[in-house]
């Protein structure tokens, strides 16, 4: 153990007792999940009544479950917006209790092109800030050699613009970063002023320039694509880190902030620089698989974003990966509690949770199940409560429950329900698409982590692939395998191609980097927030050919 992990050593473990408290307290608490969940929801509705919502929704009435049902329906981010616009204006007796106090509002993407505007209050980031430290004590229970290590973290700024009521806006793991224990924060080698660089180029290139010569034990990100981002702009730049790591300077664009770069500040490290010299004429390159030591990694592993995980493993290693959960703006869903599985344990503590069966969820009526009632197997729409103000919210994420611990679920996200596309009743999806190419690339001894399939309504109907050229690779067999693997997974569409209902999937070959271009104007439109950004493989939006042909 090094000098500063013996110093600390003492500080951390008696921090720590209080974030293994709440991971005991969260496996007792999963053993009586209706219990829980009866209590927590009459909990929401106590410090909600007097509120407008409250008010108009009749909590002062609501004595049972089926009372709440009947009085409040779900919804969703549209049906809350009247209420939350007020909110955004300073009227935060909208949705919540006379004299509470809005921290900050997440920021996530609209289905309307405007983004959403998520109430953040300190009950709300308590309860978020619980479940990280549900995580992190598992993680480090299960990887202890990442203990007292330092910890890189990739996140947005929790203040890209104000509310009329003066309140920031921005995304909430930035507001969590900032405000970390002390403790904590000195595990993190990166500046927080990083955070406001809007570019994530050049965003990239400084956390690297920040971290690359520390003992990294522990890499977090929601977004896998981010984590091979941040390891090609280091294989792309790597005499340039080496430089800015031998002279302590940092080499950003002129699109940077002078006060940004003002704020960055490192010590020359010749050392440091010399072992990062070795790396690149040893191995060629210089990934993180070489200068980080890493215990684990945490990202998305489910659903699309899963496509990544090859790539993952070969900027960075054959190193332990842990899924970080379903979580959103909008609160934490699950907490995985083991590596290698998107699967993770329902957060019963901080959300009221209900689960409408996949197959009714365009129905007027559905059916709506409790956390401790749905059945392993089945696939579901995830619909919460909790302390951000959102009642009965459908967040439109389809999970399927995989399995369970006591009688509280533990599942994994699938896609977005809007992520399905169906031209003649086939209905597939994004998640049986991109696990089709896995199959097809895998057949053919290849990788792809990019490409869109979009649907074409002509006579008959197809679906055309469009993708970049692999090298030396018959791009029309692929799309051939690509198809047979879709009809092994879709009976439906199986059934349809059978028919000649639908024909055999098209082959459009893009220009290189026409797809990355595309990502990089989407993530440019969003202000640089590339973590939130998730790349569409399937595009729900059907071409009609036969107009097209008419014009």
């Amino acid at each position: 153990m090094n000098l500063k992990r013996t110093l600390l050593s003492p500080i951390a473990r008696l921090a720590g007792i209080s974030a293994f408290r709440e991971y005991k307290n969260f496996l007792k608490a999963i053993k009586n999940t209706p219990e829980v969940q009866q209590a927590l929801l009459r909990r929401l509705i106590n410090a909600s009544t007097e509120s407008r919502f409250g008010e108009d929704h009749h909590f002062k009435s609501i004595n049972s479950y089926r009372d709440f049902t009947s009085a409040v329906p779900i919804g969703n981010y549209q049906t809350h917006l009247p209420y939350i616009k007020d909110v955004f204006a300073g009227d935060t007796s909208a949705l919540f209790s006379r004299g509470t106090k809005i921290c900050m509002f997440a920021i996530t993407s609209g289905t309307t092109g405007e983004p959403k505007h998520i109430p953040i209050t300190k009950q709300f980031i308590r309860n978020y800030r619980r479940g990280w430290n549900i995580f992190g004590v598992k993680l480090l229970k299960d990887h202890p050699d990442g203990w007292l290590r330092e910890i890189v973290t990739v996140n947005s700024s929790a203040s890209e613009y104000f509310s009329p009521a003066g309140v920031p806006c921005g995304a909430i793991s930035g507001l969590l970063a900032e405000n970390q224990k002390w403790i904590v924060q000195r595990m993190y080698p990166v500046p927080k002023v990083i955070n406001q660089i809007t570019n994530y180029d050049q965003k990239y290139y400084a956390i690297l320039r920040a971290s690359i010569a520390h003992d990294v034990g522990i890499f977090v990100t929601a977004n896998p694509s981010t984590a091979v981002k941040l390891a090609q702009v280091g294989r792309d730049n790597a005499e340039k880190i080496i430089r800015d790591v031998h002279d302590g300077t940092i080499t950003l664009g002129n699109d940077v902030p002078d006060e940004i770069i003002h704020r960055l500040r490192f010590p020359p490290n010749r050392a440091a620089a010399k072992r990062l010299e070795k790396i690149i004429n040893r191995h060629g390159q210089l990934l993180p698989k070489y200068f980080w030591r890493l215990s684990c990694i945490g990202l998305w592993t489910g659903g699309t974003v899963g496509l990544y995980l090859p790539l993952v493993r070969k900027y960075y290693g054959d190193v332990p990966v842990r899924d970080i959960g379903l979580l959103a703006s909008e609160g934490r869903f699950s907490i995985p509690l083991d590596d290698s599985t998107p699967s993770g344990v329902a957060e019963i503590t901080s959300n009221f949770l209900e689960f409408i069966p996949a197959e009714q969820i365009e129905s007027a009526s559905p059916d709506v199940l409790l956390a401790h009632e749905v059945e392993v197997g089945k696939e579901y729409f995830l619909v919460f409560s909790n302390w951000s103000g959102l009642w009965r919210y459908n967040i439109d994420d389809r999970v399927r429950i995989t399995g369970r611990i006591g009688n509280c679920p533990v599942f994994e996200f699938l896609s977005k329900g809007l992520h399905t596309c169906s031209i003649t009743g086939e209905k597939i999806t994004e998640h049986q698409v991109v696990q089709a190419m896995s199959h097809a690339a895998a057949s053919m001894g290849i990788e792809v982590q990019r490409f869109i399939l979009q649907g074409h309504f002509a006579d008959p109907p197809y679906y055309q692939l469009n993708i970049e050229p692999v090298n030396q690779i018959d791009m029309i067999e692929l799309a051939q395998r690509l198809d047979n693997a879709l009809r092994e997974l879709n009976i439906e569409y199986d059934s349809k191609r059978a028919s000649n209902r639908l024909g055999a999937i098209r082959l459009n070959i893009l220009s290189p980097g026409t797809l990355i271009e595309n990502e990089s104007q989407q993530i440019r439109q969003r202000h640089g927030r590339a973590e939130q950004y998730k790349h569409k493989y399937l595009m729900t939006e059907v071409i009609n050919d036969l107009v097209s042909s008419e014009k």
